[in-house]
């Protein structure tokens, strides 16, 4: 039996995993939501004459390099290890934020923008994977969970370093602060992240491994030859028992991260354009990614007691009314309401759509159904910019800047409604990378 101070050692190394993982997811989120925050400056800028339309497809950039970065890094975690991984995204994404900061145009700007995302590709599979491999096993959905809530906070340190600098020191400085993880995150990562000891027993390397195995109290898990193939896993997601649910998944992680990348960009602007000034219309966001953390965990209590289904309808349904509500012009207290409520029915309800796909499917293919919802998910990420551009362009209505919005929110409820249920709904088995919260039904 180990000793109490054994115990506390193996703990506190452990924290340091989930402590720079959060950092950086930390840095994720602010990257990805500080292009919301200034595309009202970037519309202003006289030298670019940027329309909406433009604007949005700039927004989408970053997003389409963040999905070939994730295909890329599935590639190589196994030959080059997951510790290297995370050093070479930081560094990538922070220096192209700083690249970004002296981008000459327009188009030099959007490039950029998408580089960036090549970075930031690699940052969300990496943690994850460290995180849940160096958790105890009662704490690993607990840890993943803590990890996770650091890019909404990067969300509203966006939006609050927006509110205090751009209106004196213009957009560049954002993407300058973007490379503070070069001095803030790395350095502790090169000391203190370990690599991933199953990476290392792969290698044979296993002295190494079962040292880090000790040290941290983990207990690797040893892969079978019998182990099933990704082949089995999709025949069971597209077999006809799960082909309806499979489908259904992925249009609703669709419509979920088009509403969370697409509001995230576009919501200064809305904002702007119905009369606010720019430190309001950044307040908003603000506003929405505090309802988006404080939401998802209301949310995620609730779903633990009444099921992921009503609770993620629901959700769905409560963004669609939000936004809706919005284009009513109701009284200041009632706004910032409604943009809360909006937060949690954009990035809380995709939490939600996480742990509902991860109970519904048995275990051996939980994991290629989240990769199958998220990657069609983040079709809808790319989406969710050029939509709100367009939408903005289009010469419609003010209005029509929410009802565009409030279309894929009522569209992912029924979605939603319409997945069948399975008798393992009722008991689910925790799911490893989801939050306690969201992976019981």
């Amino acid at each position: 039996m180990s000793s109490p101070s054994a115990t506390t050692s193996r703990s506190s190394a452990g924290l340091w995993v989930v402590a720079i993982c959060f950092v950086t997811i930390v840095f994720d989120g602010y990257d990805l939501i500080v292009y919301g925050a200034v595309v009202p400056s970037l519309l202003k800028n006289p030298d670019w004459h940027l329309t909406p339309g433009q604007a949005g497809a700039i927004g989408s950039y970053a997003l389409t390099g963040m999905v070939i970065g994730t295909l890329c890094v599935g590639a190589l975690t196994d030959i080059v290890g997951r510790r290297r991984i995370m050093f070479a995204s930081i560094t990538w994404f922070s220096l192209a934020m700083g690249a970004t900061a002296l981008a000459p145009s327009a188009e030099a700007f959007g490039i950029l923008r998408f580089v960036t995302g090549l970075g930031l590709g690699g940052v969300v599979p990496t943690a994850i994977a460290l995180t849940v491999e160096y958790a105890p096993p009662h704490r690993r959905n607990f840890n993943n969970a803590l990890m996770f809530s650091g890019f909404s906070l990067g969300g509203v340190l966006a939006a609050v370093l927006a509110i205090n600098l751009v209106p004196t020191q213009g957009f560049r400085i954002m993407f300058w602060i973007g490379m503070a993880p070069l001095v803030l995150v790395l350095p502790l990562a090169w000391r203190f992240l370990p690599e991933s000891v199953s990476f290392l027993q792969a290698r044979g390397r296993h002295d190494e491994a079962a040292a880090l195995a000790t040290k941290y109290g983990v207990q690797p898990e040893p892969v079978a030859a019998g182990t099933p193939s990704k082949w089995s896993a999709l025949a069971v997601l597209f077999g006809r028992k799960h082909l309806a649910a499979t489908i259904l998944f992925g249009l609703a992680s669709f419509f979920g991260l088009l509403l969370v990348y697409g509001l995230n960009t576009w919501l200064p602007q809305i904002m702007r354009q119905a009369g606010y000034p720019l430190g309001s219309s950044l307040r908003f966001l603000l506003v929405m990614n505090l309802g988006a953390i404080v939401g998802a965990l209301l949310a995620s209590t609730l779903a633990d007691r009444l099921g992921s289904k009503v609770v993620t309808t629901v959700a769905f349904a409560l963004a669609a009314g939000s936004i809706y509500a919005l284009s009513t012009d109701p009284a200041a207290f009632a706004l910032y309401l409604l943009i809360a409520i909006a937060g949690l029915g954009t990035v809380g309800t995709q939490i939600l759509v996480n742990g509902y796909v991860a109970t519904h499917y048995p275990a051996g293919s939980r994991a290629t159904a989240l990769g199958w919802s998220l990657g069609v998910g983040r079709l809808g990420a790319i989406v969710g910019p050029l939509f709100g551009g367009w939408v903005l362009d289009s010469g419609l209505s003010l209005d029509w800047n929410f009802y565009g919005f409030a279309v894929p929110a009522v569209l992912g409820a029924l979605v939603i409604a319409a997945v069948p249920r399975t008798g393992r709904e009722r008991r689910p088995e925790p799911a490893l990378g989801t939050s306690p919260q969201t992976t019981q039904a």
